[in-house]
Formats: C-alpha cells, sequence, structure tokens
C-alpha cells in the first residue's frame, strides 16, 4: 500500500547541509520549507528499510534509539538525518540505487552523522556564529559613529565600519561550511567502519559518492574550496576508496534472496509514482522476472483495468503465497476498483502474514467500513483502534475509525478521531474545532475528554493552519 501523507510536524530539513543553507537564506524560502514535503507510507519499502540499518545502527551503538526511517515523496537522490532520531530518504534514492548495499552505504552515511552527534554539534556551531555576527555587527556600527562624528579627517573609519558589515558574514559563513565537510569526511570513516563491523562491503557506499561526484565535476571545476559545503569532489571520493578498498569485505555481494526484495520495491515504486510510459520502459513486457510482472500488475491497477491485474496478482501469489504484499496489492485493487466485500478476504491474508502491520490493518478497516455492513463495525474499530495505538502518525486510520464510530452512533468518539486526523493532517483549527465538540459529547475528565482537550489546548506546530 503506497500511499501519500503529510506529517503532523512538518519537516524541517535540519540535516547538516540545508542547516546551513538555512542560516544564510531569505525567509521566505525558510517558511517555504517548513512546509515540508509529503511522505510516502508503504510497509513493504519501509519493513525494507529498517532491516538495511538495523545492523548499522547496533553496530553505531544505537539500536535501542528508536531511530525511524522515513520516505520523502522526492525523485531526485537525497538522505539526510533530523532531529536525531530519524533518518529521512528520497524514494528517488531508492530507485537509483541498484543494490541493495548501495542504499545501505548511504544508510551508514547517515548514521554516522547521527552517531557523532552532528546536528547537536551543529546547532553549536550556528549560535556561535549568530552571536559573532551580532558583535561584528555593533563594532562595525561603532566604527561607522566614530567615523561620522570625526568628519571628513575619518571618513576611512567610516568605511571600514561599513566593509566590517559585509566581511564577517563571509567570514563565517566560510568558517561554517569548513565545519560542516569535517563532519561530511567524519560520517564516511564511520560509515565505512559500521559496514566493516557488519560484514558489509563498502564499495555500494563508494560507488554511489563516486557517481554523484562524476556528475558534478564540470559544475565544481574552478570553484572556491572553501564556499562547497562538501570536500572537494575528488579528494573526498579519493579519501572514501582507499578507505573502503582497504575492507577486507571490498568485494562481498549482496545476497540474492536480499537483491530481489530491493528489485522487488524498486518495482513498486516505480508503477506506483513514475508515468505508465516510463514503467514499461524501465519494465518492458518482454521482461518476464519476477519484479517486472509487480510493476505490471501494479500498473495495471492503477490504469483501470482490475480485471486484468487480478489476473496478473493471482499469478504472483501462485508463485510466492506466503508474501503478504502480493495479497496487500491484491485487496487494495479490489478496494479501490469498488469491490470492498472482495478486498477483505486478502486483506485478512496480508495482514496475518505481515505479523499485523498496522499500515494493512488500516486497509482492512477501511475495506470493513467500505462494505457499510453494520456487522463489520465493531471489528473495523477493533482494529483500527489496535493500528492507530501502534502507528500514531497516519491520518488515514483515524478517518476509518471516525466513519465506523460514527455508523454505531457513538460521535463523541467519533469527533475525538476526526479532531486526531485533522491534527495530524496540520489542520489545527478544524482539529480544535471538532474536539472541542467531542469534549461536550464526553463526560469531564474520561480518558476521551481528556485527549479531546489535549488537541485543543495544543499549539500549532509551524505551518499548521490556526485559523
Amino acid at each position: 500500500m503506497l500511499r501519500i501523507a503529510l506529517r503532523k510536524k512538518p519537516l524541517k530539513l535540519t540535516a547538516l547541509m540545508t542547516a546551513v543553507a538555512l542560516a544564510v537564506a531569505p525567509m521566505a524560502a525558510v517558511a517555504q520549507q517548513n512546509k515540508g514535503p509529503p511522505v510516502l507510507r508503504d510497509t513493504e519499502t519501509e519493513q525494507l528499510l529498517r532491516e538495511y540499518t538495523r545492523p548499522i545502527l547496533r553496530a553505531a551503538g544505537m539500536e535501542k534509539h528508536n531511530i525511524q526511517m522515513v520516505i520523502i515523496n522526492q525523485g531526485v537522490f537525497n538522505a539526510f538525518v533530523a532531529d536525531g532520531r530519524r533518518i529521512f530518504v528520497n524514494y528517488g534514492a531508492i530507485m537509483q540505487s541498484e543494490t541493495p548495499n548501495q542504499i545501505i552505504g548511504v544508510m551508514a552515511h547517515e548514521t554516522g552523522h547521527l552517531a557523532g552527534g552532528h546536528l547537536a554539534k551543529m546547532r553549536e556551531q550556528m549560535a556561535q556564529a549568530q552571536t559573532q555576527m551580532i558583535i561584528a555587527m555593533l563594532l562595525g556600527a561603532g566604527a561607522m559613529v566614530a567615523g561620522a562624528q570625526g568628519g571628513g579627517g575619518n571618513s576611512g573609519l567610516a568605511n571600514a565600519g561599513a566593509a566590517m558589515f559585509s566581511a564577517p558574514g563571509e567570514i563565517i559563513r566560510r568558517n561554517l561550511l569548513s565545519y560542516v565537510r569535517q563532519q561530511e569526511e567524519n560520517a564516511d570513516k564511520a560509515g565505512v567502519k559500521f559496514l566493516n563491523t557488519t560484514g558489509q562491503s563498502a564499495k555500494g557506499m563508494y560507488e554511489t559518492f563516486k557517481r554523484f561526484t562524476d556528475e558534478s565535476l564540470f559544475a565544481a571545476r574552478g570553484s572556491d574550496p572553501y564556499v562547497q559545503s562538501h570536500p572537494m569532489p575528488a579528494q573526498r571520493v579519493a579519501a572514501l576508496e582507499e578507505l573502503a578498498r582497504s575492507s577486507p569485505y571490498w568485494d562481498k555481494k549482496d545476497d540474492p534472496a536480499l537483491q530481489l526484495r530491493h528489485d522487488m520495491v524498486r518495482a513498486k515504486i516505480s508503477a506506483f509514482m513514475e508515468r505508465q510510459e516510463t514503467v514499461y520502459r524501465r519494465y518492458p513486457l518482454s521482461n518476464n522476472s519476477l519484479p517486472a510482472r509487480y510493476a505490471h500488475a501494479i500498473s495495471t491497477y492503477l490504469h483501470g483495468d482490475l480485471r486484468s491485474a487480478l489476473t496478473q496478482i493471482d499469478a504472483l501469489i501462485q508463485q510466492q503465497p506466503n508474501n503478504p504484499y502480493f495479497h496487500e496489492v491484491r485487496g487494495q485493487a479490489l478496494l479501490e476498483g469498488g469491490k470492498p466485500q472482495e478486498a477483505i478476504a486478502p486483506l485478512r491474508k496480508a495482514v496475518a502474514l505481515s505479523n499485523n502491520s498496522p499500515l494493512i490493518e488500516m486497509l482492512l478497516g477501511q475495506a470493513l467500513v467500505a462494505t457499510g455492513n453494520n456487522a463489520y463495525t465493531d471489528e473495523a474499530i477493533a482494529i483500527l483502534r489496535a493500528a492507530v495505538a501502534r502507528e500514531t502518525e497516519a491520518p488515514i486510520g483515524y478517518i476509518q475509525l471516525a466513519m465506523a464510530y460514527g455508523r454505531k452512533g457513538d460521535y463523541a468518539q467519533a469527533d475525538l478521531a476526526s479532531a486526531q486526523a485533522a491534527y495530524l493532517r496540520g489542520d489545527s483549527k478544524t482539529a480544535r474545532d471538532l474536539a472541542s465538540r467531542a469534549k461536550t459529547r464526553f463526560a469531564i475528565g474520561t480518558p476521551g475528554w481528556v485527549k479531546a482537550d489535549d488537541i485543543v489546548s495544543a499549539k500549532p506546530m509551524p505551518g499548521q493552519k490556526s485559523n
């Protein structure tokens, strides 16, 4: 189930490089970025990324830090860390990584930033830079005043004061960027160390950075190394190559089963996110591999040919009957094709095979509600409540829960669930209005009343609609 969702908290792009960019960016650009890009949710993709990062986090001593993987709806290659507990990765980074080792290498690098506490250290550096800027501006202003009071004989002092307004900003920016370059180098070293500890090759990490370095060499030619956010490309890649090649695991290949799962996820993302003609150029009909057939089946259902899509999905299930995501896609195709009753059985199977994935549970709950059969209402509520308890940032679960409660005539719980969905979408005004109404329906002090009161009292997040 590949879904686009908006997070409750705007994605403040506080990766090391972005932090520096925002420090010198105009206010309008910062406000625009604070809106945050949408997030992609898919159990299959998220599970694979968790498996990629788990041994890396263990090697970094961060296994118990509850680091989350967040997939961003951006087709360009990028990954970054934020707030010390999340690694963000564009779906484009997954699509452009031909092997698991390549994306694992990127995750190892980002873990290096987390393990090094680079975000907190960068905030300290930026705070110091702001202090330096204030002092420099005060000194510059003082020189200008002294020059003006001294008359024409002190015009040089006035000019020097004016220059002090512009020079410190450039010096401080260079210092910040130099600091960031050092952190990038440290993250490279830490990433290779984590890969070695887990018995994995750093070749994919090197290949990825070299590919993008080669693409940027022309643009960087003749540029000032001190105004570049990353180390000079040739220097950084050479250092990384030397470090990576020294590993005894340099030539170690990815497990074929893992490579197949990686290819399946890439095919799924392609089918959901790319134009149909692009999907079929990437996976022509002559390609009879499992990933290609997966992409064909999804693309077929997305473009309205449900009967043909089901035939293709059933063939996939026949080949891998215990693959939960084939059953999930079948249920999703039926649900979105207007057949919620028929979607229930495959979604039940997907839930069971996925060890009760909350996102798939939400899809099952949606199918139960969509049938319009009141006999399913209590089951839908039980499933959805369990799902939102474990997956707290998916509005769709609360939306379906509100519908189920409304069908049962429990309007207090329906209003509360609707308020929670609105809050997660970033619509704080609607959330407060619905929560206020829910408070009038609950007895004072009950758990539902308390939850509604929390939403009413919550301050809007930056970027949320507050009126």
